[in-house]
């Protein structure tokens, strides 16, 4: 399977079936490192960078932004702005208090939304975002693996729909967006917006930027039939569940240099069912003789209702993987033993 060209939502754009994340840059990514890599992709064909102004991860105030200053400094020093796609992002509602200069409190308001692009816009070096999308919803539904804590009601339903795509679209008229898009956003959230956007003549969104692997395939119940029927695809992250669905992490093991070992925060990828699963996928990697990562992605790369698949590397082995992922076959066979592991051990990490 070659790398595809796949239409965003209902636009005249299209995106390669392989998006390169860049959250890393700035902390475990350096730029001598990351511009390396956005070489490799762009030569490859992968011309899709996604970044959100909450980038580097994990978050913290010395360097917020900084991986979107990257893609600027690389974009402009090899003259690609014409050939590149980016894709960054407004964070939701939250209690961090850095990414307003007065220390608000962010929220996904008109204020908010205008202050977080023309920042990214002078981040990035450009005059326009391709995709610009709300990082997370501003009412505060559970989410990042919060999942498993059962639903919890809330009152406050955050900023109306209408105002936040009211907001986005003036800056679609003003030339500094040309589309909009959700990211962990719930099957109710997409099909309000679809219709607020409908019932205004408001700006239509484009996609769905969530999580999605072989350990979570939430998205498969409710959102990817919205997908189908609204073409509102999905653009998927974690499709190696952070490094987990390597197999590196089994048994508790923090590899030197690992996301894990630096940081922790491998969250949603801990929970009691997690090591079970992970070990039979990749057991079955090894059963068909590829790596691990290459069946992981290339499971998520082949879901119909996924636009693009968004994945990170560090080191150049990793990235080698990816590439490598789209030269495996997917075959029935593979499709039916993934799917036995997935009745056996469905969705341990959402």
């Amino acid at each position: 399977m070659a790398l595809e060209r796949r239409r965003l939502g209902r636009s005249d754009t299209t995106v390669p079936s392989l998006c390169l994340g860049t959250m890393m840059y700035g902390d475990q990514i350096g730029e001598a490192e990351a511009f390396r890599q956005m070489d490799r992709c762009f030569e490859r064909g992968i011309d899709f960078l996604d970044t959100a102004e909450l980038y580097t991860i994990p978050p913290k105030p010395e360097t917020q932004g900084e991986s979107e200053r990257i893609v600027g400094r690389w974009i402009e020093e090899r003259g690609v702005r014409d050939r590149v796609l980016i894709a960054s992002k407004i964070v939701g509602r939250s209690s961090m208090d850095w990414f307003r200069e007065d220390g608000a409190k962010p929220r996904v308001r008109e204020a908010d939304i205008r202050f977080a692009v023309e920042r990214s816009l002078k981040n990035l070096r450009t005059d326009v975002i391709d995709l610009y999308q709300i990082h997370w919803p501003d009412r505060p539904v559970r989410i990042f693996g919060q999942d498993l804590q059962g639903f919890a009601p809330y009152e406050d339903d955050g900023e109306p729909i209408e105002a936040q795509l009211s907001a986005l679209g003036d800056l679609v008229r003003e030339g500094k967006i040309r589309h909009i898009g959700l990211s962990n956003e719930t099957s109710w959230g997409v099909m309000a917006f679809l219709r607020a956007a409908e019932a205004e003549g408001l700006e239509r969104i484009v996609s769905n930027q969530n999580a999605y692997n072989l350990v979570n395939r939430y998205y498969e119940y409710g959102l990817a039939e919205i997908a189908q029927q609204e073409d509102v695809g999905l653009l998927a992250y974690s499709p190696i569940g952070q490094g987990a669905l390597t197999g590196k992490y089994l048994g508790g093991a923090r590899p030197k240099g690992s996301r894990g070992e630096l940081f922790g925060r491998l969250g949603r990828y801990q929970t009691p069912s997690a090591d079970e699963a992970i070990r039979a996928y990749v057991e079955l990697a090894d059963e068909i003789g590829v790596p691990p990562a290459v069946l992981a992605m290339q499971f998520v790369t082949t879901r119909s209702f996924v636009t693009s698949n968004i994945f990170g590397a560090h080191g150049e082995e990793q990235l080698d993987q990816i590439f490598a992922s789209l030269d495996m076959k997917w075959s029935e066979e593979i499709e039916e033993k993934v799917n036995a592991i997935h009745a056996r051990l469905p969705n341990p990490c959402p």
